[in-house]
């Protein structure tokens, strides 16, 4: 009977993971709230989805999977407390009220490129074509080589008026928005800056998802400053996902076989009318 019980809860385990685990090998990752703007004392309820363009599978709550799961306050951090498997994976009600930024971090995970032409138009789409010049300059092969990979996720959500406004949470990379898209002037677009490891990235890629109302989803790519500030065109109405990615290459002998690693930033927020 313990091992039919034990067997069962592994099944559920596995349940759980199946969407994830098959979408994470997916392009970006993001926080998908519910709805952006919320009155006082309601729940801030969110999905956490991966997928291209915009559009994606949303994966259930599972610590095993997350190395980071919180909300920055005016007080303080809060870590998103639920159970494995609830969906949507953050349904919390928040003790505070203005600017919240949910935060999402992965943890580590791997794919194995089967196809050369994959990964040329991965890293050439992403702003890295010099990836493949060191990837043959190291004598590494064209198939059945790894990467490492892991996701580092924003959101800036608004209770009552929204006021307040975003920071560097201390996360390898991040999207850290200078403008409050609740409170502030967005005629002359919204500020961000890129970092990475605490320094502004400067000469960045940023890539920017736009969707209407009707969902309806356009795509621009944008670049740092020398600072790593960049601004982005907005307009009311509309969501936004903004996405930087880092690549770097690994020494396989030191990192379980991966010879590259990707870490991505996104950050989402919506503009309201």
């Amino acid at each position: 009977m313990r091992y039919i019980c034990n067997t069962l809860k592994m099944l559920g385990w596995l349940i759980v993971m199946a969407p994830a685990s098959g979408a994470l090998k997916a392009h970006e990752f993001w926080i998908d709230p519910l709805a952006f703007q919320l009155p006082v004392d309601a729940p801030l309820v969110a999905d956490i989805r991966v997928g291209q363009d915009f559009s994606g599978a949303a994966y259930a709550y599972y610590p095993p999977q997350f190395r980071r799961f919180d909300l920055i306050t005016s007080q303080g951090t809060q870590p998103v407390l639920g159970r494995p498997g609830d969906r949507p994976a953050l349904n919390v009600t928040p003790s505070t009220t203005g600017l919240i930024v949910a935060v999402h971090v992965t943890d580590d995970m791997t794919l194995t490129y089967k196809d050369w032409a994959k990964f040329k138009a991965f890293v050439t789409h992403k702003d890295f074509a010099w990836a493949t010049d060191d990837h043959l300059g190291r004598g590494l092969p064209e198939t059945g080589f790894k990467e490492r990979y892991s996701r580092y996720a924003k959101s800036l959500l608004a209770v009552g008026n929204g006021a307040g406004h975003d920071r560097e949470v201390g996360l390898v990379t991040e999207l850290v928005a200078l403008t409050n898209p609740f409170t502030d002037d967005i005629r002359n677009g919204m500020l961000l800056r890129v970092f990475y490891k605490g320094a502004p990235r400067a000469a960045a890629q940023v890539e920017l998802f736009e969707k209407t109302e009707d969902g309806k989803v356009q795509i621009t790519f944008h670049r740092t400053d020398e600072t790593g500030h960049v601004r982005v065109p907005v307009q009311r109405g509309r969501r936004y996902l903004a996405d930087a990615v880092v690549m770097r290459p690994l020494d396989a002998a030191t990192s379980d076989g991966a010879v590259w690693e990707s870490l991505w930033a996104s950050l989402t927020f919506a503009v309201p009318n």
